[in-house]
């Protein structure tokens, strides 16, 4: 069966298009009768509306995009919960388009929102990001967009993040005192303003408590699942190796275990390990994993919320809006 459109819809029930609209609208200038003969043709017809091509009049997509670098982290999926109870609440669809961590998917996605398709963007930056010219070219073609858990600074827009500098200080100050006096860090990125205020607060926390700080015990980790288990596995059995480990995403935890169990280290005894994560296994992982736990829920239910007041309030002033949400310490066997 072809697909029909309002106009086929109208004339299968003799009546006009703005009928119809009104009826999938539940307007109170059409009859409970009409309603119901206009409800169940298009059931029989298997038609379905089209919120955006309905929208157009109003020059609204009623849709937003969550660009993100991957969903596979639980932090970003927890995000989305936030993002679409909000977005639900108002009527809203949410586009999900995933980056893989790609520059370049990031900006042909971006392009794609120029035309209208979207009326706002919440956005997490890829890795590779280290420019923001296709933001910009967005936001000035008037789509208003608010960035979530990784940002460019440079950008005047909000932006709800976690205190990633403290936690950073917070998680490599657990290790110090555990006893580590060799501790590596696993970064993903050295365009990341997040990965980068970590790794501020693991080498304040280094000077502070006057542990010795080794540019080599700095692993900037892939893409790559396979390359990052050959660069942990070559961190962990080097003539320096390292005590403690802090990781800053919480895909780095399983190759850290199994670079482990692999190399006949036993976790806390022989390497004690703190990871930035949301898993929901964390405390059944053998040990228990010692992590940073980000408010995700909440940082996107935040993000979702200033970006429909932007669309809502023409005078909303999204620069204005920036947020930090503490993230949890929460000490389990990795460290103890």
């Amino acid at each position: 069966m072809k697909n029909i459109n309002i106009k086929d819809l109208a004339r299968e029930l003799n009546l006009s298009v703005g009928t119809i609209s009104k009826a999938f609208h539940d307007s109170y200038e059409i009859s409970e009768d009409t309603k119901n003969r206009v409800l169940e043709t298009a059931r029989r017809l298997n038609y379905v509306p089209n919120p955006y091509a309905s929208s157009l009049r109003g020059r609204r997509s009623k849709n937003i995009a969550v660009v993100i670098p991957e969903v596979a982290d639980s932090f970003f999926s927890l995000a989305i919960n936030g993002i679409e109870s909000v977005a639900k609440e108002k009527g809203y669809h949410v586009l999900i388009c995933l980056t893989h961590e790609s520059f370049e998917n990031e900006k042909t996605i971006l392009q794609e929102f120029q035309g209208g398709r979207v009326d706002g963007v919440l956005m997490s930056v890829s890795r590779e990001t280290s420019e923001s010219a296709h933001i910009l070219n967005l936001m000035g073609n008037g789509v208003p967009l608010v960035f979530f858990d990784r940002v460019l600074d440079e950008i005047d827009t909000a932006k709800i993040t976690t205190d990633d500098f403290e936690s950073g200080y917070k998680a490599t100050e657990h290790l110090i005192q555990q006893g580590c006096d060799n501790i590596g860090f696993l970064g993903i990125s050295e365009c990341l303003s997040i990965s980068n205020r970590r790794l501020e607060g693991y080498q304040k926390a280094l000077n502070d408590y006057h542990v010795r700080y080794d540019s080599q015990q700095i692993i900037n980790c892939t893409n790559d699942a396979v390359q990052n288990d050959i660069l942990i596995r070559e961190l962990l059995q080097g003539p320096n190796r390292p005590n403690g480990i802090v990781a800053t995403v919480e895909k780095l935890t399983t190759p850290v275990y199994r670079a482990s169990e692999a190399l006949g280290l036993n976790i806390p005894a022989d390497l004690k390990f703190v990871c930035f994560s949301n898993l929901e296994t964390a405390s059944i992982l053998n040990p228990s994993l010692t992590t940073i736990t980000q408010p995700a829920f909440e940082m996107g239910k935040i993000a979702a919320t200033l970006l429909f007041k932007s669309l809502e309030k023409n005078d909303f002033n999204l620069s204005k809006e920036s947020q930090v949400v503490p993230s949890r310490f929460i000490m389990r066997g990795s460290t103890i």
